[in-house]
């Protein structure tokens, strides 16, 4: 099967016109030479960036990144041709005709700052190297996990951003003053940053006992729950190795067992003249 999948279902008849082309935009020579024009334009774009770059290089830059942006669109419009409707029931085609879309937005308008989102298509690479398919398909099958994780974490969240709200917003409101300021305090003292020096010892200043709500909230944030993440990410990977493992072994044996079949058949037949010849 191609890097989608598209060229063995399109709706053109075999040996037309639009298979061909089908055949051709999703071989590995030009599926390979996109990719590479999509990593090399994710780093034009980022040298773009550089001011002393563009006083350089800054107008040959712009050309090439004109170039490349109209080889996607030429590549958008081959495929649409070649598979018809069914180029739109594959998520990466409709990632990136998104993408080259938003490239082609006008760039004296409001709306230019989105052709930075250009950069995203780099994301290609996940849909070539197996390794990274895998991982993002572990990430996509622990999802239900995660949001079970995510409901408990902001339960969690959400007591102790009342019990700090209800407890310090008077002497700390640029901290505790409302809800969101207290989840936003509360998501800075989980991450670690500055939780000691920046919040929790000011406060304990005015509240001697103040570590008593911040210390259970990170051990039950960042080392409890977030853990959770960690281990729900490795037991999905966990599986689904073990499932391409299996379906490895049973393609094995399939083979063996062909293989036994066919060996049998030919020994069969061997024996059967030697009968003759007898």
């Amino acid at each position: 099967m191609t890097g989608d999948g598209m060229a063995e279902v399109t709706n053109a008849k075999e040996g037309s016109a639009r298979w061909k082309l089908a055949q051709w935009i999703e071989s590995p020579r030009i599926r390979y030479s996109i990719l590479g024009l999509i990593v090399l334009n994710a780093l034009t774009l980022g040298l773009s960036t550089s001011d002393r770059v563009n006083d350089v290089i800054g107008p040959a830059l712009s050309i090439f990144d004109n170039i490349v942006l109209w080889v996607f669109v030429a590549e958008m419009a081959i495929k649409i041709y070649a598979f018809g409707f069914r180029f739109f029931k594959s998520p990466w085609n409709l990632f990136d005709l998104t993408i080259v879309s938003v490239g082609l937005l006008p760039t004296d308008t409001n709306l230019s700052v989105l052709r930075a989102l250009r950069v995203i298509r780099a994301m290609r690479i996940l849909s070539v190297v197996p390794q990274l398919r895998s991982v993002i398909r572990a990430l996509l099958e622990a999802l239900p996990g995660m949001g079970a994780v995510i409901i408990l974490l902001f339960i969690v969240y959400y007591i102790f951003a009342v019990m700090a709200t209800m407890l310090y917003s008077e002497a700390f409101p640029q901290w505790f003053g409302t809800i969101g300021e207290s989840l936003y305090s509360l998501f800075q003292i989980m991450t670690l940053e500055s939780w000691s020096m920046g919040i929790v010892r000011p406060i304990m200043e005015e509240f001697p006992w103040a570590w008593l709500l911040f210390v259970p909230f990170i051990v039950a944030t960042s080392f409890a729950v977030l853990n959770l993440f960690i281990g729900i990410l490795v037991n999905t990977m966990q599986a689904a190795v073990e499932e391409a493992q299996d379906q490895e072994l049973e393609r094995i044996l399939n083979m063996v067992m062909k293989s036994n079949e066919e060996t049998k058949a030919e020994l069969a037949e061997m024996k059967a003249l030697l009968k003759e010849r007898s």
